[in-house]
Formats: structure tokens, C-alpha cells, sequence
């Protein structure tokens, strides 16, 4: 098959649309099973009262399901489908399954622009924390890809070398500015790990937006990843502006992971994973690719909250944790694959 063929071929509408209905499907029960799931089990019967503000129902199941089981769905929802959605840019940008926003240290720089806003007095506001950890996101991504280019060229190898060099070197500040900082500071270790327990609808307002626009205007150069995805030359030769379209998307790739790590801390494998799951599933095509990623990264970060905050009960286990106990094997085999 040929790049124009690639980037030109219609998809098969049927195959497509059953695809994303079944994955719609799949999300929807698995947001009924995280509601339902919990250290108190809540009957299917009543979650759908709940959510409508049924009076028969108990007030402490409504309070339950409404103020603390919903926010965190939508959370988890939210930060699976941007950490996805990201991972298949970068991988189709940088031509390697292995390139996500933890590798590329795009998520620790997020951390750190967090964890400074709080330090300074800031605290987790709904503006300025995910504020400031976009400028941590894109700064890293200007480091490394600063790092990269070389002779007007981007080398993915040293770009994927000094993403872990950089999130590594990042990861280390954050131990520092723990030490330095206060109380509080020294309190966020689990949103650290990764800890969707902070959700709250305030934060949400502010960061839906950010993540749906951003989102949206990847999806619609998915015709153009296909393309670029085959070689920077044929992309060019075939009328795509390849530097414009890959400074536009590092800039909202790191911006969707800035905001999102803001609130949920730094979750990593995600992007990695459910990309490459869908890429082996329904093939390479971006059009699909990307749909496909948001809806399946958002199913599998509700299933893994549901595990962090039942596997141990009473304790809950900090949910990137459980995303590396997937994610890790599944790099190292990619790794020694690639």
C-alpha cells in the first residue's frame, strides 16, 4: 500500500461505526460498574435514581454515587482518554510505539509546575495549578525537543533518550521541592503516585474544556498523522505543512497532559498502552486510531481506579501504580520488540 493510499483510502463506515459503538458500549457499563463498585457496593438498581435525584432513594447512597463516585469517574474518564489520545500523537509523530507523555517526561514536567504553584502558596486552585503545570509540560517538551533537533532534523531516538533523562532529572526536583517546601507539600505524595481521590466538579469545569477543544483539533489531523506517519518527506511531497502540524500538536498534546496531570497526578503507561492495544486491534489508521484510544483509554483508567480503591480496602492504592504494574512489563516487551 502506498503513503497516498494511506492518508486517501476510505475507512469502512460499518466496521468503523461498529467499532466505536461497541467501544461506546464498553465505556458506558464500565462507568455503571464504577459507580457501583466500592468499599460500599451500590445496587445497579439504584444508581440511575441516584444520578436523577430520585427522593425514594437513601440519601447516603445519593451522596455516595453524586458527590463522591461521579466526580472521580468522570475524572478517571477524562485522564484516560487525554493521556491516550496524546500517546497516539506522539507515536505517530515520532514514528515510535514506545513514545508517550511519562516516557517523554512531558508528565513529570507537569508535576513540577503543580507542585510549584502549591509550594508558592498557590494551592490546588482550578485555574492557576493546571496553569502552571501546562508551562511545566511545555517546557519539558521544548527541552527535549530542543535536545533532538539536530541539523534541522528531529532524531526520535535522542528525543525518546532525553525525554527519560529529563523526566528522571524532573522527578528528582519534585523530591526537592518537597523537602523545601512545607506540610502540605510533603501531604501530596499520593496525588504524586498518581490519585484521583482530590476529583472535585470545580476542577473539572476548568479542565473539561481545555481537554475537549484540544482533543477535538487533534482528531481532526488524524488525515495527517496517517500521512506523516509514513515519512516527513512524503507528507510534504503530498501538501502537508509537517512543521507546522507537529509544533501545533506537540503544544496540544502537552497542553492536554499539563492540565490533566494538574488534577490527577502523574499517571503513567497509559498512553503507551492503549494506543498500541488499539493499533494491534483495528490497525494503524488514525482515524480510527484516535476515537478508538479516547474511549478505550477512558474505559481502562475507570477500571483501574475501581482496582486502587478496592484491592486493599479499607486502603486505596495510588491508581498510577496500578497503571505502571500493567504499563511497565508491557514497555519492556515493546522495548526489546523495537
Amino acid at each position: 500500500m502506498t503513503s497516498a493510499h494511506i492518508g486517501r483510502k476510505p475507512l469502512d463506515l460499518k466496521r468503523t461505526v461498529s467499532i466505536l459503538f461497541s467501544l461506546t458500549l464498553l465505556l458506558v457499563a464500565v462507568c455503571i460498574f464504577g459507580l457501583s463498585v466500592g468499599s460500599v457496593d451500590i445496587p445497579f438498581a439504584a444508581i440511575l435514581p441516584s444520578l436523577f435525584g430520585d427522593v425514594s432513594v437513601d440519601q447516603s447512597v445519593r451522596t455516595i454515587v453524586v458527590d463522591i463516585r461521579l466526580p472521580r469517574l468522570f475524572l478517571a474518564m477524562l485522564v484516560g482518554a487525554s493521556l491516550s489520545i496524546s500517546g497516539a500523537v506522539f507515536q505517530a509523530l515520532l514514528r515510535n510505539p514506545l513514545a508517550e507523555p511519562y516516557i517523554l517526561g512531558i508528565s513529570s514536567g507537569g508535576t513540577v509546575g503543580a507542585i510549584l504553584a502549591i509550594g508558592l502558596g498557590l494551592g490546588f486552585s482550578a485555574f492557576t495549578t493546571p496553569f502552571a503545570s501546562f508551562l511545566g509540560s511545555a517546557l519539558v517538551m521544548l527541552l527535549v525537543y530542543t535536545i533532538a533537533h539536530r541539523r534541522g532534523q528531529l532524531d526520535t531516538n535522542t528525543l525518546l533518550l532525553a525525554g527519560v533523562m529529563i523526566g528522571a532529572f524532573f522527578n528528582a526536583a519534585v523530591l526537592l521541592i518537597i523537602a523545601l517546601f512545607n506540610q502540605e507539600l510533603r501531604n501530596s505524595f499520593l496525588w504524586l503516585m498518581g490519585n484521583l481521590s482530590n476529583a472535585n466538579m470545580e476542577s473539572l469545569a476548568v479542565v473539561t474544556p481545555l481537554v475537549v477543544v484540544g482533543s477535538a483539533i487533534l482528531l481532526m489531523q488524524s488525515r495527517k498523522y496517517n500521512l506523516i506517519a509514513t515519512g516527513d518527506e512524503t507528507a510534504i511531497q503530498l501538501g502537508v505543512d509537517v512543521r507546522h502540524i507537529k509544533r501545533l500538536s506537540y503544544i496540544l498534546a502537552s497542553l492536554i497532559t499539563g492540565v490533566v496531570v494538574s488534577v490527577s497526578g502523574v499517571i503513567g503507561f497509559v498512553g503507551l498502552i492503549i494506543p498500541h492495544m488499539c493499533r494491534m486491534m483495528f490497525g494503524p489508521d488514525h482515524r480510527l486510531l484516535m476515537p478508538a484510544s479516547i474511549l478505550l483509554g477512558g474505559s481502562f483508567m475507570i477500571v483501574a481506579d475501581v482496582i486502587s480503591r478496592t484491592l486493599l480496602t479499607p486502603t486505596e492504592i495510588p491508581v498510577g501504580a496500578v497503571t505502571a504494574a500493567i504499563g511497565a512489563p508491557l514497555f519492556v516487551y515493546l522495548l526489546k520488540r523495537t
